[in-house]
Parts: structure tokens; sequence; C-alpha cells
């Protein structure tokens, strides 16, 4: 069994420095930290995606649909479906869940 503290380690830089918490084909585990006002802004990516807000607030949006999602509240976004997420006054911290990993089409052949 592994656990971690997500309200205990340090994310310095907020989403310039996401920790990867665990990884393996099946999935992978990164908690994010956004700071107040900070935003992941509109992108998508090629895995199913789950975001937990494990501490404080933020706004999504995807498509037409937007939502104020406060700490508890788990999001899914299908593979390449485009969203953005910004923080609020008190900022946020995030747990992603990205499925498979790394999904079809991530790494772009050179």
């Amino acid at each position: 069994m592994q656990s971690w503290d997500l309200k205990a380690i340090e994310l310095p830089g907020g989403s310039r420095s996401p920790v990867v918490l665990h990884s393996e084909d099946e999935g992978r585990a990164v908690l994010i930290g956004l700071e107040p006002g900070q935003e992941l802004g509109d992108h998508q990516v090629k895995e199913h995606a789950w975001l937990l807000v494990a501490d404080g607030a933020v706004e999504v949006a995807a498509g037409d649909d937007s939502v104020t999602a406060s700490a508890g509240t788990l999001l899914h976004f299908e593979p390449d479906e485009r969203h953005a997420v910004s923080a609020g006054d008190g900022g946020a911290r995030l747990l992603l869940l990205l499925a498979p990993w790394p999904g079809e089409g991530h790494f772009r052949e050179a």
C-alpha cells in the first residue's frame, strides 16, 4: 500500500511545479497547486482525466459548461476534451488522475 497526505506535500511555484505521485501504464497521479488567480489555460490531454479539488476552489470551463468546484468535487474529462481551470482568491490544490498512461497519441513522433 502507498499513501499520500495531499495537504502536506510542498508545491513551490504553483502549476509550474506539479508533483507526480505515482505513474504506471494503468494511470498517473499528479498533484497540482494553483496559487491565487493562477490558471491552467485552455488545454486537452490524450487520456481520461479525473480532477479532484483537494483544497480551495476553482472555476472549470469545458465547452459551453462551467462550474465552480470546491474541495471535495470530482470532475471527469474525456480524452481530447478541451477545458480550462482557474483558481480563486485562495488558490487550490488539485489531484489529477490520467488513465491509461500515457494515452494513445500523448507523445508526438519527432
